[in-house]
């Protein structure tokens, strides 16, 4: 199993967050009650999105936090480079450094190849992808009205 760092997790998140209302800025505070992550977690993730250059931070009374561009031309893997650095799925594909099987592994050439792919898949997923069309409500005025259910009893 592949699992992104929950740091990184949060980073898409909230950056998905912020990508559904385009333009506004929105302090930390708002986007932990929305998103429902700790503030300290959600500070600490818009400071390395903000230092990767993905949001922007917006001082003042009524200061916070927007994205640097438009949601089109964000990625998720931008988003989880800000957040873990290079991406590598193995020890060999990473910036950890050599690997102990380093001469002798049959599936390192291969490694670089699945690395890639995986994160060119990753690239070319956009944060305006990841609030279109069929995605999960992000902020309560978003939802739609509540469906109405017929309970049927026999």
């Amino acid at each position: 199993m592949i699992i992104l760092s929950k740091l990184a997790d949060y980073g898409v998140i909230v950056a998905t967050h912020l990508a559904a209302a385009p333009g506004q800025v929105v302090n930390a505070m708002h986007l932990a009650a929305d998103t429902r992550l700790p503030p300290t977690t959600v500070s600490k993730v818009l400071k390395l999105l903000a230092k990767a250059g993905i949001v922007t931070a917006v001082r003042g009374a009524a200061g916070g936090y927007r994205l640097a561009r438009a949601p089109h031309l964000v990625s998720v893997a931008e988003i989880i480079a800000a957040i873990d650095g290079a991406f590598g799925m193995t020890q060999c594909t990473s910036t950890l450094g050599p690997c102990d099987r380093l001469h002798f592994c049959p599936t390192r050439p291969h490694w670089h190849r699945i690395n890639e792919a995986v994160g060119q898949a990753l690239a070319q997923v956009t944060l305006d992808e990841m609030t279109g069309p069929g995605t999960f409500p992000l902020f309560p005025a978003q939802a739609g009205p509540t469906p109405n259910f017929e309970i049927v009893t026999s």
